[in-house]
């Protein structure tokens, strides 16, 4: 018979707004309690969102995070919620030093609510220190196995990145003969990491000896993405219920769990430098259930599927968390300005998606013709702007030709867009690929221009699947498909010369696209390159092009990472850099 029933709560903590996630606690803690939950935790640092890179460093923000908490345990009783157990992620300080960083230094904390008192403490013991993760830089790691005692089970608690490391914690939690390992988390989305998510969890979950829970965020800071997938599993890896991702929601699962057996006192040393310590809830004065809940095991997202919720969600995310309304894209008819105009669409609706047309004497009928379409299929808001005039005037004054007449182009585009920004109130989309941000095909101040970049982190040839993708998705629901066929089939050009198409200047893209995985996210060298079959004069050129786009990359707008290796927090390069070997 099940003994406990656990309520995970895939949240969206906004960064910052301390009032507001403390709101979102008591929320989600009352559904729980309505459904008769007995234990409800929430992802890693619920009550200042995450990460707050350098807000760790703001003493202010550390002491308002730590004095939410016994504010939040007081309130949670006032509304009635009090005997419900809560663990929540928070920021809190230490009170010894570690190395390079003193006593008081902050930490990635959590704590468990209960009766109207803050009953139980601990800190991160394994702290990410790649990728996009800093943590050496503000916290300070923690120390203890934390060990719930509820219902006479006992629940052993983690952070994140403790089971992403061996030993630690897991270990830990079998030594101490735990009933459940409880994890919350603030894991970014990539391609592909749910997998790996899952195989990780079944694999921890084997080696601590008991069930593992593992509750994630949702939505996105900045260029990162959360896309939620919480689980449960069994100590024998099988799934037993599993959250839907990119959807807030609350996961609720019966867990019949082995009784507690181990009366070892707090602070017996446990394995990798962890002392035990101990919080004993009792019965945690609770009805028990009445009817038992069918758990909930949420159908996988396809490969596109998946992509496409992330960069909704994140774009989403940075309008809505910036407060803004609406955005304002640059639409030439052309493929990659398609898609993000229909990824502003499904993430904020029609009615808050501005775009402008700005044909030169070089654009198409085509184009111009395949921009006023998806602006008729979508019903977004949309003008014309012709760039005629202005180009003409600074072409009579500077006589400018070849790539200085292009960049002009593109430049006053650019010039127009933040206009209309500044007189109407919306926020840029860039609609640049990493295809192009990789080789510098882009101009500065011109197509660069934009407070966020959707597909920042999708190369060209993912570009052309996303948007196919999407209109058969709108096919399958009976709806007009948003991005006009003619967009998708016709070789993409930039149009700011005479017949331009991208391969005057580019390889092809599909060929581009794999030495370019192979240059940026696998780290691989021209020559390890070359010897898995490229041409070498190919490759070369690639990697020049690469290497010299740096300062280019680095002026570009935050966008959503979606792969395993993003520009920006990921890929920290010099500018000036005399290294061409790959």
């Amino acid at each position: 018979m099940p003994n406990i029933r656990l309520a995970l709560s895939q949240t969206d903590p906004w960064v910052g707004d301390i009032a507001r996630n403390c709101d979102e606690v008591v929320r989600w803690t009352r559904e729980a309690a309505e459904a008769g939950a007995q234990l409800v935790a929430f992802p890693e640092m619920t009550l200042t969102g995450y990460p707050v890179e350098d807000l760790a460093l703001r003493s202010s923000f550390v002491e308002a995070s730590r004095s939410a908490l016994p504010e939040l345990a007081a309130r949670l009783v006032a509304e009635g919620l009090g005997e419900l157990p809560v663990l929540v992620g928070y920021l809190g300080r230490s009170e010894q030093a570690a190395p390079n960083l003193p006593a008081g230094s902050p930490q990635n904390c959590a704590a468990v609510l209960h009766r109207g008192a803050v009953v139980g403490r601990f800190a991160k013991h394994y702290l990410p220190n790649y990728g996009v993760f800093d943590e050496h830089r503000w916290f300070v790691p923690g120390d203890q196995l934390p060990v719930l005692r509820l219902h006479g089970v006992d629940v052993a608690l983690a952070i994140c990145e403790d089971i992403w490391q061996d030993g630690g914690r897991v270990a830990a939690a079998r030594e101490a003969g735990a009933g459940l390992l409880l994890v919350i988390n603030g894991s970014p989305y990539e391609r592909n990491k749910d997998d790996a998510r899952l195989d990780l969890v079944r694999r921890r979950a084997a080696e601590a000896g008991c069930p593992l829970a593992y509750v994630n965020m949702v939505g996105g800071q900045d260029e990162l993405v959360f896309d939620g997938d919480s689980l449960v599993v069994g100590a024998d890896g099988a799934v037993i219920a599993r959250a839907p991702q990119f959807e807030q929601t609350q996961l609720l699962v019966d867990l019949e769990l082995a009784p507690a057996a181990d009366d070892r006192t707090d602070g017996l040393p446990l394995v990798d430098g962890l002392r035990l310590t101990r919080t004993d809830l009792g019965g945690a004065e609770l009805p028990a259930p009445a009817e038992p809940v069918t758990p909930a095991t949420a159908p996988r997202l396809g490969d596109e599927a998946e992509i496409y919720a992330a960069l909704v969600e994140g774009t989403r995310a940075y309008v809505r968390k910036n407060g803004f309304r609406s955005v304002l894209i640059g639409l030439s008819g052309g493929i990659d300005s398609a898609l993000v105009a229909a990824i502003a669409v499904d993430a904020l609706g029609p009615a808050h998606v501005h775009c402008v047309s700005m044909p030169s004497r070089y654009s198409s009928q085509h184009s111009r013709d395949d921009a006023a379409e998806l602006a008729r299929r979508t019903g977004l808001n949309f003008r014309t702007v012709p760039i005629a005039p202005m180009f003409d005037a600074y072409m009579g004054a500077l006589g400018l030709t070849g790539l200085a007449e292009e960049n002009l182009q593109s430049r006053l585009r650019g010039t127009l867009l933040m206009a209309i920004s500044n007189q109407e109130g919306h926020l840029v989309l860039a609609p640049g690929n990493k295809s192009e941000l990789a080789v510098g095909y882009s101009t500065l101040y011109g197509d660069s221009v934009g407070a966020y970049g959707p597909i920042k982190d999708v190369y060209k040839s993912l570009v052309f699947r996303l948007a196919t993708w999407r209109n058969e998705l709108a096919e399958e629901r009976g709806e007009v498909p948003p991005i006009p066929q003619n967009t998708i089939s016709k070789p993409p050009s930039a149009e700011l010369s005479p017949g331009q198409v991208d391969t005057d200047s580019l390889p092809d893209y599909d060929l581009l696209d794999t030495v370019l995985d192979l240059y940026v996210e696998g780290d691989q060298g021209r020559d390890a390159i070359v010897a898995q079959g490229f041409d070498p004069a190919v490759v070369d050129r690639i990697v020049r092009l690469v290497d010299t786009a740096e300062y280019k990359r680095r002026q570009y707008p935050p966008g959503p990472k979606i792969s395993r290796k993003g520009f920006g927090r990921d890929r920290r390069l010099p500018i000036t850099n005399h290294w061409r070997r790959g």
